[in-house]
C-alpha cells in the first residue's frame, strides 16, 4: 500500500461503499432488506487492495442514516462520486478496484433473493453506477 489516505478520505470511502449497500437494502424494503444488506456487506468484506484494507478497518465513522431512501441517497451518491475522484487522483487502479468492489456488492445485494431484481432495486443500481461514473 503506497497510497496514504487521510482519515477523512477513508470515511468517504467507507460511507460510499457501505452506503451503496444500505441504499439497495432500502430500495428492497418490500422484499427482505436484511438479506440484501448481509450479501452486500459480505461482498465488501471480501475486497482486496487498498480498498479492502480501508473497508476492513473497524470504525464507527460510517454515516448513512436517514429516515427515507432519498435522505440516504443525498449522502451516499455524492460520497460515491467523491470516492472515485479521490482515488483517481491517488491511484487510478484503486479507483477501478473501488468501482468494481461496489458493483460486486450491489450485484450480491440485488441477487440475494434468487429472483431477478425488482425495478426499484435495478433503478438504484443504475443510480449507484451513475454516481461512480460521474
Amino acid at each position: 500500500m503506497s497510497v496514504t489516505l487521510t482519515p477523512e478520505d477513508k470515511t468517504t470511502l467507507r460511507t460510499a461503499a457501505y452506503g451503496a449497500v444500505t441504499l439497495l437494502a432500502a430500495a428492497d424494503a418490500a422484499g427482505k432488506p436484511h438479506k440484501a444488506a448481509t450479501a452486500g456487506s459480505i461482498a465488501l468484506a471480501s475486497a482486496t487492495g487498498l480498498v479492502g484494507h480501508v473497508l476492513a478497518e473497524k470504525t464507527k465513522d460510517i454515516t448513512v442514516e436517514g429516515r427515507t431512501t432519498a435522505a440516504i441517497a443525498d449522502r451516499v451518491l455524492p460520497a460515491l462520486t467523491a470516492a472515485m475522484h479521490l482515488l483517481k487522483q491517488h491511484d487510478p487502479a484503486e479507483a477501478g478496484n473501488f468501482r468494481s468492489t461496489v458493483l460486486v456488492a450491489a450485484d450480491a445485494a440485488a441477487s440475494s433473493h434468487r429472483t431477478p431484481p425488482s425495478p426499484t432495486v435495478a433503478d438504484m443500481i443504475h443510480k449507484i453506477t451513475a454516481a461512480l461514473d460521474a
